[in-house]
């Protein structure tokens, strides 16, 4: 239907003042060094406030004292978040030991909050300690570079496919896509490295002088599980095999999920389909679709900036056709693939290497060492042994990878002593996310990780008192409309709007392919589980064999399914 509407290639108007910041930042440097000596503020200045998230980075404050703080005059206590590169999660157990270690000693929380963007985040680092955690990250072979702001995120790549030999090949091209499409300034090494600046012109070949219009996130997926929700996403490369060997993928562009309250110029949308591509084009198509969005993107609205509304203003095939100009090549037609579902395998699988795989449900990704659940100090005892790798994966979770059928029992013991498996999570549990939100978001409006749990709980009484226990519901719920909880992709999805209030959306479907609709506007949590004790009643009694919550609410004209959400997300 895009196709219907098309417009200018180039928005014009005044630009944002981001435009600006990135355009004086002399390639992402600014004055981040000088501010570094300065000790009277526990934060950063001006400029600096944002260009330190090219660097991976975010100041923050804790929420939950910054009243108190102010009532006794004093500054927000600022610290860090610090947010890792690592393409399609995978990490050693050493570089695990070593993160484990720096958490303990030098940030706020003591905690390794794993993301659904595949990898690791610390929380609470003072600004004294900002430059030894990014000189420790370097000692361990890892970096921050470009894991926020307007450039190309951290790559994702599926977990722990079906079909396990085809991981590595697809990792690697993750790895790939990743530095393919890195900032070439060296403002990064030079600043928390102390690398001495190279007499040379910057150029930013990729990205440009003033880099992407807005975030640009990417995927490599494996069918048939969409274990990293592609539709959330600006480019995703949809691996297609013959004979158990990868030869190729189908391109998708244009997803993403984040709006804005009482702003119907922003919507979710799900990926549109360019077409196939041999191996060969990978890193060319990549390319052409950043510089396209790059050159298209909207730079005066930073809310109407994402590649989702160039695809709408432009079109579909006006968008192709520039990417298939740029890369020389020509999609040939989308090659088949199915998606059957998108949680995690939790416990053991077998590999066709004869290798195990142990998927560890950690609720909210956050670990730490709880009462009675030493989840933390479990994982760097298991570290300590493990031969193979740890993948974080896109639903918080983490797999250890690669382990010989001599050592399974032994890592099993290490993870059931430490609360690391516990047979009692239900389905419904392990298929709820949500994004981080309240005490350290500066975004949130409502609490997101820290009310999971116990709303989990409630969601649980309430599948088992309709004899649908062990079933589940896809269940996200995020702290604010910027999408980082994927709500916009849930069966049934929490938007928050204040505190204790959420708008309400139903409609989602298993697979991750359907933006669900809002049902109802800013309510509270037990006006949410009312509902859901009534549609669960219905859908535990009305519904077909297999059919999910999702589809049964639109098959029953509970809701109406989005199909067009430029159109008629808000209808």
């Amino acid at each position: 239907m895009s196709e219907k509407h098309p417009g200018p290639l180039v928005v014009a108007g005044k630009l944002t003042d981001a435009e600006r910041l990135k355009k004086e930042s002399n390639f992402l440097r600014g004055t981040i060094a000088e501010d570094l000596k300065d000790g009277l503020t526990g934060g950063f200045n001006g400029d600096n406030f944002l260009l330190i998230r090219f660097h991976g980075m975010y100041q923050q404050d804790d929420r939950d004292i910054r009243a108190e703080r102010t009532e006794q005059k004093l500054d927000a206590r600022h610290a860090m978040m610090l947010r890792c590169r690592l393409p399609g999660g995978v990490m050693t157990p050493q570089q695990w030991l070593g993160i484990d270690k720096y958490a303990a000693e030098s940030t706020l929380y003591g905690s390794i909050r794993i993301t659904n963007r595949q990898t690791f985040q610390f929380h609470g680092i003072l600004k004294p300690n900002v430059k030894p955690a990014h000189q420790l990250l370097n000692q361990l072979g890892l970096d921050a570079l470009a894991t926020a702001n307007d450039v190309n995120r951290n790559v994702l790549c599926t977990s722990n496919p079906v079909e396990s030999e085809l991981h590595l090949e697809a990792w690697e091209w993750a790895k790939k896509i990743s530095e393919h499409l890195l900032p070439r300034t060296r403002a990064y090494a030079e600043i928390w490295l102390d690398q001495e600046k190279v007499e040379t012109t910057d150029e930013e070949p990729i990205l440009g002088a003033t880099y992407l219009p807005r975030k640009f996130k990417t995927t490599v997926v494996i069918p048939p599980q969409n274990d990293v929700d592609l539709h959330a996403n600006d480019l995703n490369f949809i691996a297609i095999a013959d004979n158990g060997k990868l030869v190729g993928f189908n391109v998708l562009v244009g997803g993403g999920l984040s709006i804005a309250h009482g702003d119907k110029a922003t919507y979710p949308r799900t990926a549109s389909e360019l077409g196939y591509i041999p191996l060969q084009n990978t890193l060319a198509v990549a390319e052409a679709v950043v510089t396209t969005q790059r050159d298209w993107g909207n730079r005066t609205d930073r809310k109407n900036a994402k590649t989702k509304y160039t695809l709408e203003r432009v079109g579909v095939e006006t968008f192709k056709e520039e990417v298939e100009k740029r890369a020389g090549i020509t999609f040939a037609p989308v090659r088949a693939y199915e998606f059957t579902g998108r949680g995690d395998r939790i416990g053991w699988v077998k590999g066709v290497d004869k290798k195990w795989h142990l998927t560890l449900f950690i609720e909210n990704g956050r670990i730490l060492d709880y009462p009675g659940r030493p989840l933390k100090t479990g994982l760097a005892e298991i570290a300590r042994i493990h031969k193979g790798d740890f993948r974080l994966t896109a639903n918080q979770n983490l797999i250890v990878a690669g382990v010989a059928e001599k050592d399974k029992a032994r890592i099993e013991a290490l993870a059931r002593d430490h609360g690391l498996i516990d047979d009692s999570v239900s389905e419904q549990r392990k298929n709820s996310m949500a994004c981080v939100s309240f005490p350290t978001c500066p975004l949130a409006m409502a609490e997101a990780e820290r009310f999971l749990p116990e709303f989990v709980t409630k969601v649980e009484g309430i599948m088992h008192g309709h004899g649908v226990g062990n079933e589940h519901i896809i269940l996200r719920v995020t702290g604010c409309p910027n999408g980082c909880g994927r709500a916009m992709l849930a069966e049934i999805g929490l938007v928050g709007k204040a505190m204790g209030r959420y708008n309400l959306h139903l409609g989602g479907n298993r697979e991750g392919t359907r933006i669900p609709r809002m049902y109802r506007e800013n309510i509270s949590d037990e006006e949410i589980l009312g509902i859901i004790d009534d549609l669960v009643g219905h859908w535990a009694k009305d519904r077909k064999d297999n059919e999910g919550f999702g589809d049964y609410v639109i098959r029953a004209g509970i809701i109406k399914p989005v199909l067009d959400p430029a159109r008629d997300f808000y209808d």
